[in-house]
């Protein structure tokens, strides 16, 4: 498959370049450092982009393509709209092309909260959504704008990030979050939205991926 990768150089979009490459697709990566790519710039394209903030200067990565999956994402708890300014961008670049598949990632407690849940799970949910609350908001608006958009789009939530290795074994729920799901490695998140591509249950969904 053709598929353009945003956030190309952070955590989780390493993984999916990595990945994605490694299955034969053939991968554009939008970023603004080349150098940080996790494979050799030969195995892939790379859209060098200064501002992810102007639809226009991405129309040309996402021409064509049969999936885009973003990374995209604040790197702090200081969110400042960030996530959902860049993935508007990201929206309005593909709705001018044509192109459909959108696959991002977004967060566990973003997600309706699962009733069987145990009650340490609520609370530790509750008190991560204190700490990190501008951040869930910010992906809280970015959800909001995917609905209202033209794409076939899929939010995929993980709760804590690690940095262990890929295992393809984890639990995907449509709508909800695995039921005491606390933590998944980014490469498994990766995995994840690369499997989901294809799925048409995925399609206008969130999916809560965990182990």
């Amino acid at each position: 498959m053709r598929l353009t990768v945003f956030g190309a150089t952070g955590g989780i979009g390493q993984e999916i370049v990595r990945q994605a490459v490694a299955a034969g697709h053939d991968v554009t990566a939008v970023v603004r450092d080349p150098a940080r790519l996790p494979v050799p710039l030969s195995e892939v394209t790379v859209h060098t982009a200064a501002r992810i903030d102007d639809p226009e200067g991405l129309r040309e990565a996402v021409a064509g393509r049969d999936a885009v999956l973003s990374g995209l994402g604040s790197r702090g708890r200081k969110a400042g709209g960030i996530t959902e300014r860049l993935t508007g961008s990201v929206i309005h670049a593909m709705e001018a092309e044509g192109t459909r598949r959108l696959l991002v990632v977004s967060a566990a407690p973003v997600a309706p909260k699962p009733a069987d849940d145990p009650l340490l799970d609520r609370m530790m949910l509750k008190a991560i959504g204190a700490i990190l609350k501008e951040v869930y908001a910010d992906l809280t608006l970015m959800e909001g704008a995917l609905a209202h958009s033209a794409t076939d789009w899929t939010s995929v939530r993980p709760p804590k990030l690690t940095n262990g290795p890929l295992t393809g074994k984890y639990r995907t729920v449509y709508g909800s979050n695995p039921r005491s799901g606390r933590s998944i490695s980014r490469a498994d998140v990766a995995h994840a939205m690369l499997a989901l591509i294809d799925d048409p249950a995925a399609v206008k969904q969130g999916v809560g991926v965990a182990y």
